[in-house]
């Protein structure tokens, strides 16, 4: 099993999509919708010795917060004490250096945010936090850490592929995902801004599709999440529940020690699905609109919490969903040159292969 743990809600950043919609989304209605846990503190209360009882030695911890490098001796506790499968984190980047290069080497995959370009990035996150990001990425490199790198991008603008391309430039990313900055909250929907990011974003899709087939049929398949997860459940015949893991492979302990469906609503009441100390007692799925959708075995529901909270209208909601549709009829589309790739032994099935439910969003 796969757990996320909220070391703390507060973080170092104040980023445009994330603090900055927030502060403006007060009459959302799901605090009452959702029962809120109000009793929830800011940082985890939650011992080490807590998680050492509760974990089991196949299960792998993912550092979560706010920013959980804030908690860097809290970090440092945990992993003295517990032995787990594996370690994880998801950090803004900012301060890799707090925590000294032998845990890191215990930490084997580190999710940083950064949405692509220096202007991207900074324009999102804060003037010189691409410079510093990748000035701590090279650190890591320089002090021959092994594991793997995910670049993980919040999308606001439509050209993922150019952002995409920068960031394998760099070098310095094993991996990329993204997840677009849409359904999260109800008051930036605006459908004619909404229809031209949708035909554009999709434009590009096609465009990084058709490069990736190009790399796989040179002998090299790029770690695009969303690519390998869909790619997986088509090519393997699967059906999907949600892809991140939210509510059946991936829980969230939150800052009281309550376990939850998903990071993003982790003190929400109507989520929780157990505790530390009763285990988990029940999963939660994706449902509402999502619920007799034809790629919804594919799909999985895309986010637990968008499912959940419908924020936009489902005219909205419908088109977020044409961009998921572009993107797994896109994939189908090219099996056939992906399968050729394999038999000719370019690549083998086992370079699709990704480890699930850690942090990467698979639908986007």
């Amino acid at each position: 099993m796969h757990y996320h743990i909220i070391l703390t809600e507060k973080c170092n950043l104040q980023c445009k999509y994330c603090y900055g919609k927030s502060m403006e989304e007060f009459d959302n209605g799901l605090q009452d919708k959702f029962n809120y846990d109000l009793e929830t503190p800011i940082d985890s209360q939650v011992k080490a010795e807590q998680l050492k009882s509760f974990l089991k030695s196949e299960d792998t911890l993912i550092f979560y917060g706010g920013e959980p490098l804030t908690k860097a001796d809290q970090i440092k506790e945990i992993i003295d004490k517990i032995k787990i499968k594996a370690f994880r984190i998801q950090t803004n980047g900012l301060l890799i250096k707090t925590l000294p290069i032998k845990y890191w080497n215990k930490i084997t995959k580190i999710l940083i945010s950064i949405d692509g370009t220096e202007e991207r990035t900074d324009t999102n996150r804060g003037k010189g936090i691409h410079k510093k990001v990748l000035e701590n990425m090279a650190w890591l490199r320089e002090n021959n850490y092994k594991g793997e790198i995910v670049a993980r991008m919040t999308l606001s603008q439509p050209d993922i592929y150019d952002q995409v391309l920068y960031l394998l430039e760099t070098k310095l990313f094993n991996s990329i995902h993204w997840q677009l900055d849409a359904e999260f909250y109800k008051f930036d929907y605006n459908k004619e801004q909404f229809t031209k990011f949708k035909d554009e974003y999709n434009i590009q899709i096609t465009k990084l599709l058709d490069y990736w087939v190009e790399q796989i049929q040179k002998g090299k398949v790029i770690k695009l999440y969303p690519f390998l997860g869909i790619f997986d459940t088509i090519y393997h015949n699967k059906t999907s529940l949600l892809p991140c893991g939210s509510g059946h492979a991936n829980f969230t302990i939150n800052t009281k020690g309550d376990l939850s469906a998903c990071p993003i609503i982790n003190s929400a009441k109507n989520f929780y699905c157990g505790s530390l100390k009763e285990g988990i007692t029940k999963n939660i799925h994706a449902d509402g609109w999502c619920k007799n959708c034809d790629y919804l075995k594919i799909c999985g529901g895309r986010c637990l919490y968008s499912n959940k909270a419908q924020l936009w209208p489902k005219e909205g909601h419908d088109m977020v969903c044409q961009t998921i549709i572009h993107l797994i009829k896109g994939i189908q589309k090219r099996i056939p040159r992906i399968q050729e790739a394999i038999s000719q032994n370019k690549v083998s099935t086992k370079d699709f292969n990704y480890e699930k439910y850690f942090g990467p969003e698979i639908i986007p």
